[in-house]
């Protein structure tokens, strides 16, 4: 497995260096020693990683696309640039776990199994969309694939995914619950409470913190006195792991470890990846508060260009397989587009059909315009 810096719940620390990191330190991601080598994987897994990734990639590009083209409305948030960390997070999950986002979903949802065009409806606010185009980019949603949410409000997503892991717990199964989460998170009230509850209660879940360092526009060491996130649950004696998230095989090894202790243990853990999004907060977010030295160490460490050349030096990617690779996820992503543009709208006589899952007395379905009270 790749080296981590750990964090143990009694207080101790491993730490990577013995002094609080400055703004310039924390913009150059995880620890050194964190980057797995290609020669023990098999090539074929390495083929796949490369092209899941490739596949986030080129999806939010035809997401942020459509954006400007206005076919997809609200708020929208990519995972350009954590495409490793998306990967790598997933690939440590078994089919029966659960996953709680934050509203940066899209690759989340592909990668636990919701289909690229029904992911794309969703987005497009279509009827064929993963809720009916109900929910759009920050709700995407599938109890058959046992993702549970995509979240709006910052730190929503915790105390359900924490209530899950009870569910868990008091059903005496064997899943385990992963709440991912942003570096901002961690600040509010919902991330202590949540965390409290995992440890004292002894539920199988793992938090997963996407520290991109830039909570909205803040970066991480000006928000907290503790920037080193993975230690943030020392409090509450949960254990924390930080790894590289531009490393696909990294977050996958770390991941891995930590989802199978839960599992194992009936213990909450911590995962810190480190990992730079490419673009803004939101796709309307020029991102004005970076450096241009910050930016342009993002784009030199970007993942999916980092694995490429990898898997080339490594013998395991030729060009022809780069162009089989990159034409099918062309393809693939061009198909969920057309999916979703061809997808029927949702009707207007719908619009209250999910305002409550029971029906409710006196429930008003006015419409826009209509008189409040009926003549």
């Amino acid at each position: 497995m790749a080296d981590t810096a750990k964090a143990k719940g009694g207080g101790s620390a491993k730490s990577t260096g013995g002094r609080r990191r400055s703004r310039k330190d924390t913009t150059q991601g995880a620890p050194s020693g964190t980057t797995s080598a290609v020669a023990d994987e098999k090539p074929d897994a390495l083929l796949d990683y490369y092209r899941r990734m490739l596949l986030v990639r080129r999806f939010e590009e035809r997401t942020g696309q459509a954006y400007t083209q206005a076919r997809i409305g609200g708020y929208c948030h990519l995972n350009l640039g954590e495409e490793a960390t998306v990967v790598g997070l997933m690939e440590s999950l078994q089919e029966r776990d659960y996953l709680y986002t934050n509203y940066r979903d899209h690759g989340y949802a592909i990668h636990k199994g919701m289909s690229p065009r029904r992911v794309m409806a969703e987005l497009y606010g279509r009827t064929d969309g993963v809720a009916k185009g109900w929910g759009g980019s920050m709700h995407m949603y599938d109890t058959e694939t046992r993702m549970l949410g995509g979240y709006g409000i910052v730190g929503g997503q915790m105390p359900m995914a924490t209530g899950a892991a009870l569910a868990v717990s008091y059903r005496g199964g064997d899943e385990i619950v992963m709440c991912q989460l942003g570096d901002g998170t961690t600040n509010i009230g919902a991330w202590h409470e949540s965390l409290n509850l995992a440890s004292l209660w002894n539920l199988p879940i793992v938090y997963a913190i996407v520290n991109n360092f830039t909570g909205m526009g803040t970066a991480v060491d000006k928000s907290s006195a503790e920037p080193d996130l993975y230690k943030r649950g020392s409090a509450f004696r949960i254990e924390g792991v930080r790894v590289d998230g531009r490393d696909v095989l990294a977050v996958r090894d770390a991941a891995t470890e930590l989802v199978e202790k839960a599992r194992s243990e009936q213990r909450p853990y911590i995962l810190e990846c480190t990992s730079y999004r490419l673009k803004g907060h939101s796709v309307v977010d020029p991102a004005k508060y970076r450096t241009e030295e910050q930016t342009a160490e993002a784009r030199s460490n970007d993942p999916v260009a980092a694995f490429e050349d990898q898997l080339e030096k490594a013998g395991v990617l030729t060009e022809d397989k780069k162009k089989e690779i990159a034409d099918s996820v062309k393809d693939e992503v061009a198909d969920a587009a057309d999916f979703a543009e061809n997808s029927p709208s949702p009707d207007v006589s719908t619009l209250f059909d999910y305002t409550y899952a029971t029906p409710v007395a006196n429930e008003s379905r006015r419409m826009p315009a209509d008189p409040v009270f009926a003549e």
